[in-house]
């Protein structure tokens, strides 16, 4: 079967699952966990140096995106973008599992940068949104009686 035949007729779809799961483990991992106790904060001092300098590494989305990506992949079957699957499988006879392997990369690309657009997302709306809150409180306590004036 022809390959630009193949593409054309698969349905143009996006699987956010892997993304969607990617970016909650970021949130986890690198803003929930560090400020819920100290217990997270000593197991991050005491792991081994190379994996201490990931941690701090893969703060990034994108690299930690790229990675877990991967990983969930790997867990899960799910592809962000199911025509790479497609196109592997309609490959496999010319590249063999090469095929199998660069559709898992470009996969994982895609994902990766789904999971930094989410996450750039989230910090675009958190200043406003926290601003905002802080205004609507301080217009509130405008309005309750000092303790003095009584």
């Amino acid at each position: 079967m022809n390959i630009h035949k193949l593409i054309n007729t698969l349905e143009t779809n996006m699987d956010l699952t892997l993304a969607l799961l990617g970016l909650s483990l970021h949130i986890l991992l690198w803003e929930k966990l560090p400020d819920w106790g100290n217990w997270f904060n000593t197991i991050i001092k005491h792991l081994p140096k190379p994996l201490a300098y990931l941690y701090e590494a893969w703060r990034c989305p994108f690299c930690f995106g790229f990675w877990a990506a991967l990983a969930l992949h790997c867990l899960t079957g799910v592809h962000t973008l199911p025509a790479l699957d497609a196109m592997s499988a309609a490959m496999i006879d010319n590249l063999g599992q090469g095929a199998i392997v660069s559709s898992y990369f470009l996969d994982a690309l895609a994902t990766a940068t789904l999971i930094m657009i989410g996450q750039l997302s989230l910090n675009a709306l958190a200043v406003p949104a926290i601003k905002g809150h802080q205004m609507t409180m301080e217009f509130k306590q405008s309005f309750k009686p000092n303790s003095d004036e009584k």
